[in-house]
């Protein structure tokens, strides 16, 4: 399904409800996997945590999580130790090209029993569970902190506990922090010393009890964008959002006031609105190595507004759903930006002109089309494949249209 966007104007003054967070709520679905005693609300109704919810109440040998890079990481590590059990999970043809070596070789060295059923270092993998028999293990801590959250996740119920050390610089760590904290709220005591990880086991019953997940940030980036794309005065309210939040991606309050836009908490509401014109001298630099998910977001809002851009701490987007960084260039390229890139960041020049009526492919990540789309508020663009947004936020296009785009 293509989508094609006419030249926009946001209504003032709408309120939008947002799904909740896929990060909290594939932790929280393993968690629950653990320890059937808790109840999740608010939960995620994306099609990676219903994936995720699919595969752990399964008992077919094969697993199949599509394009859901998370679950794939998070479900290697939980059926590794599910004792006695066979499992092979697999996912789409760009599922088969990420990489996963790390976390396969972490498990094995703990005790798991895990081999490559086509090519080495990448799905699928047939895993036979077993109890693990190691309580140390080291991991290169520079890829993707899903691995380390993967480990974690499955500590408490390993015998005695899990004693991690992370190795070089380490990437994404408020998503490292999420895990423990999610840990600690149902009980089980960690440490985060150094590059020292420590969960302990669990000990004792846990008792029932419902947690709630806060709406997803990475998806309010999406709004952050069409704020600072619009007429100052133009203002939404999006919701549920915690300004103590567990989500890397709250970093937007701050990085878009760069932008001209300003946040305001207000009981499980935030209210974004364009409160100054962003002069066009202003060069936007940020370190996204804690929140590489919002790079195409800020990207295209920089854009958007004519602004120059240069983002470091990137390397982990090259294995996404796509080449990140690759598509983001070619598809500037295309709208007139003039952009740089290498393996770890990017670089956009200021621009005064956008190119109309572009279509934009998606490259099968829910990011690109997103991102994307404030630029409705410029110029007619099309985005194609536009369906793809089902992974992390199915109601998108619907909040779209709701909020004054021409669709």
């Amino acid at each position: 399904m293509d989508i094609n966007i006419r030249k926009s104007k946001l209504k003032n003054h709408q309120t939008v409800q947002i799904t909740g967070s896929k990060s909290e709520s594939n932790r929280l679905l393993l968690i629950q996997a653990l320890y059937p005693q808790i109840n999740i609300d608010n939960l995620s109704n994306s099609d990676d945590s219903k994936v995720m919810q699919k595969a752990l109440r399964s008992d077919e040998e094969l697993i199949d999580i599509h394009h859901a890079g998370t679950a794939m990481r998070f479900l290697t590590a939980y059926f590794s130790i599910q004792k006695g059990r066979e499992t092979i999970i697999t996912g789409s043809q760009r599922m088969k090209e990420r990489p996963i070596k790390i976390l396969v070789d972490a498990l094995i060295t703990l005790g798991a029993d895990i081999t490559y059923l086509e090519n080495d270092g990448v799905p699928p993998l047939k895993i036979i569970g077993k109890e693990f028999t190691k309580t140390k293990v080291t991991l290169e801590a520079n890829v993707s902190s899903q691995y380390i959250s993967a480990l974690m996740l499955i500590a408490s119920k390993l015998e005695n506990g899990l004693e991690l050390t992370l190795k070089g610089k380490i990437t994404s760590v408020p998503y490292i922090n999420m895990t423990l904290s999610l840990l600690n709220s149902i009980g089980v005591e960690t440490s985060f010393i150094d590059h020292i990880i420590t969960v302990q086991p669990s000990v004792s019953a846990l008792k029932p009890q419902t947690l709630t997940v806060e709406s997803d940030w990475s998806s309010a980036s999406y709004f952050y964008s069409v704020i600072a794309l619009s007429e100052v005065g133009t203002e939404i309210t999006i919701a549920s959002y915690k300004q103590e939040s567990l989500q890397g991606d709250s970093v937007l309050a701050e990085i878009y006031k760069s932008f001209g836009v300003s946040t305001s908490f207000k009981e499980e509401a935030i209210t974004l609105q364009k409160t100054d014109k962003v002069n066009t001298t202003t060069i936007i630099e940020l370190d996204l190595k804690n929140a590489p998910d919002i790079a195409q977001t800020i990207a295209v809002s920089a854009f958007g507004l004519g602004l120059e851009c240069h983002m470091i701490g990137l390397h982990t987007l090259k294995i996404k759903e796509t080449d990140r960084l690759v598509a983001l260039k070619t598809e500037l390229e295309k709208l007139g930006a003039e952009v740089m890139i290498t393996d770890k960041s990017l670089h956009l020049k200021a621009s005064n002109t956008i190119n109309s009526e572009i279509k934009i492919p998606t490259y099968n990540d829910h990011r690109m089309a997103m991102a994307f789309a404030p630029l409705g508020l410029k110029v007619p663009i099309t985005i194609e494949d536009a369906d793809v947004v089902s992974k992390s936020y199915p109601q998108f296009w619907e909040d779209f249209k709701s909020i004054g785009f021409n669709i």
